[in-house]
C-alpha cells in the first residue's frame, strides 16, 4: 500500500513538471515569436527603401542660384552659390550643405532630409548662419505632380513669432531642381518667398 501511494505522488509530481515544462516551452516561443515579430518590424523602420533612393538622386556638386522676395510686390534679390550634397548613416539621411551670398553678406546652411518609414513622411531640417533657430517641416511625395511637398513652420524675429511656410521640391530631370517656398503676407495670403535653381555641376 505503501508503494502504491509513493508512486501515486511520483506520478503527480511528475505530472506537475511535465504541465510546467510545458508552460515554460510555450512561454518561451511565446517570447521568440513576438521578438521575431518585433525584430522585423525593426528591421523595416531601419531599411532604406524606394524614397531613399529618391532622395539619393541629388548626391553630387550643384550651381544655385537663389531669387528672394521680402514682401509681395517687392523686388527680388537674386543670389548665385553652390551646394555639396551626400547620403549618410547609410544612405538613410541626405545632407546638403550651402555656401554663397545672401543680401550681400557670406551664407552657409545646411539641409538634413529624411524619410521616416514608420510615419510615411518625408521630415527636412534647415540650419544657417542667419539664424540661431532651425526650420522644421514634413512632407508627402504628390504621386500626380512628381513633386515632395513639405510644411512647416519657422521662427520670424520680426514678428518675434513661428510662422508657416509651404516649400515645393520639383524634381525637373536627374540635373535639374526647382524649389519654391511659400508663406503668408500680414493679411494671411499666400506669396512666394524663395525660388532656388539647382543645375547639377
Amino acid at each position: 500500500m505503501l508503494k502504491i501511494i509513493t508512486l501515486k505522488i511520483k506520478f503527480c509530481k511528475m505530472k506537475k513538471l511535465t504541465y510546467v515544462f510545458l508552460f515554460l516551452v510555450f512561454c518561451s516561443m511565446n517570447i521568440y515569436a513576438q521578438n521575431e515579430d518585433e525584430m522585423k518590424k525593426w528591421m523595416a523602420y531601419m531599411t532604406p527603401g524606394k524614397e531613399h533612393e529618391m532622395l539619393a538622386k541629388m548626391v553630387g556638386n550643384w550651381n544655385v542660384a537663389t531669387t528672394m522676395w521680402m514682401a509681395p510686390g517687392a523686388p527680388p534679390e537674386k543670389s548665385d552659390g553652390t551646394m555639396v550634397c551626400e547620403m549618410i548613416y547609410g544612405g538613410r539621411y541626405q545632407q546638403a550643405k550651402f555656401n554663397g551670398t545672401a543680401m550681400g553678406m557670406p551664407f552657409e546652411g545646411t539641409s538634413l532630409t529624411a524619410f521616416d518609414n514608420g510615419k510615411k513622411v518625408f521630415i527636412n531640417i534647415w540650419m544657417d548662419n542667419m539664424g540661431t533657430g532651425v526650420m522644421y517641416c514634413e512632407g508627402k511625395y504628390d504621386e500626380k505632380t512628381k513633386n515632395i511637398v513639405f510644411e512647416g513652420t519657422m521662427f520670424d524675429p520680426l514678428k518675434g513669432k513661428d510662422i508657416k511656410f509651404k516649400e515645393i521640391m520639383i524634381q525637373k530631370d536627374d540635373n535639374n531642381y526647382v524649389m519654391e517656398m511659400y508663406a503668408n503676407d500680414d493679411a494671411g495670403k499666400e506669396f512666394k518667398t524663395l525660388e532656388i535653381i539647382y543645375n547639377r555641376k
